[in-house]
């Protein structure tokens, strides 16, 4: 389905706020406080052959589930958060910043590890460093209890369940196989981010999204999306309704209950930066499902959001009203 084909009518009446606003989103996963020092190297250290990065800023930003919440307030739904953040700064950061976009953080479990931070050293508008400060063992025994009793208290108020793995211990078997069967008998759609550790895990989603590399690495051979004989057998083995396979500059493809596999062209215009462009995807398609678009409406209008994201820089967020607004 071309955008063009989606009537104008439709295209405004699923974007519209209106029609997302009380929309209730339950978010679970692995929540990142990203930290971007940002400043400018005149100088090799003299300690070792590095350059000396002079800070002249810091900006927080959210990342992973946490930034899926940040997309899902963009698109005028309320988002809650279900993570597990540290007893640190970073946790109350997180926090902050959650209760200041209108998300509920009530379903953030305090945990004995620190919250999971990624600090960014950018210096004339290249990246510098990474330095990631985590611990991403699975969560046991009393957090895990603490996480399923947040997951049945979001999902019991949802109108939509996205389940966002970044392999960071959140997801394990049993919160993802719980929150599933909950979902399912209140009849919400489920909509998967997986990654590697428990890709087959997740049967029963409405609609699962890795991209081709987590695809591939998962089946163990390459994904020939030219020739898609193939894919429906992949559907019937990971036991998901629908299989949106994200491809980079070379769209999605969507494969459906009936074998059929719909291709969706890229429509980003310029790349700046694909840093949280799979985040908003997963937010457009959990709020357009709960809003009543189908699978493959909820999927193109997903697209275009990510298009327009691409062009912004970090993990920025996109509105129904930029969207309405390159769609002809």
């Amino acid at each position: 389905m071309a955008p063009s084909l989606i009537p104008r009518a439709r295209l405004e009446a699923l974007l519209a706020v209106p029609a997302t606003r009380g929309l209730r989103i339950a978010i679970v996963g692995d929540a990142m406080l990203d930290v971007y020092l940002r400043g400018d190297v005149d100088r090799i250290s003299p300690e070792a052959p590095v350059p000396v990065v002079r800070v002249q800023s810091r900006v927080h930003a959210l990342g992973g589930a946490a930034n899926v919440a940040q997309n899902v307030a963009a698109l005028g739904a309320r988002g809650e958060l279900v993570a597990a953040v540290g007893d640190d700064a970073a946790g109350a950061q997180l926090r902050a910043m959650l209760t200041a976009l209108g998300a509920d953080a009530h379903g953030l479990v305090t945990t004995a590890r620190p919250t999971t931070t990624k600090t960014r050293v950018v210096a004339r508008g290249q990246q510098v460093v990474r330095v990631d400060e985590e611990v991403d063992g699975d969560l046991v025994g009393a957090e895990v209890a603490a996480l399923d009793a947040a997951v049945a208290r979001a999902i019991d108020a949802a109108d939509a369940l996205v389940l966002e793995d970044y392999n960071k211990g959140v997801l394990v078997e049993s919160v993802i196989r719980s929150a599933i069967a909950r979902a399912r008998a209140k009849g919400i759609p489920v909509i998967v981010d997986p990654k590697y550790r428990n890709f087959f895990a997740f049967g029963g989603a409405t609609v699962f999204k890795p991209n081709r590399r987590e695809l591939e690495a998962a089946l163990g051979a390459a994904v020939d999306v030219d020739h898609p004989e193939a894919l429906p057998a992949v559907l019937e083995r990971l036991a998901v309704e629908r299989l949106l396979l994200t491809l980079g500059e070379s769209g999605m493809a969507l494969i459906d209950p009936s074998g059929a596999t719909h291709r969706i062209p890229t429509t980003a215009r310029e790349v700046f930066d694909v840093v949280g462009a799979g985040d908003t995807v997963t937010a457009y398609l959990a709020g357009m499902l709960a809003a009543g678009a189908t699978p493959l409406e909820a999927a193109v209008i997903a697209n275009h959001a990510a298009g327009i994201q691409v062009g912004k820089a970090g993990a920025a967020t996109v509105s129904p009203a930029e969207i309405l607004e390159v769609i002809a």
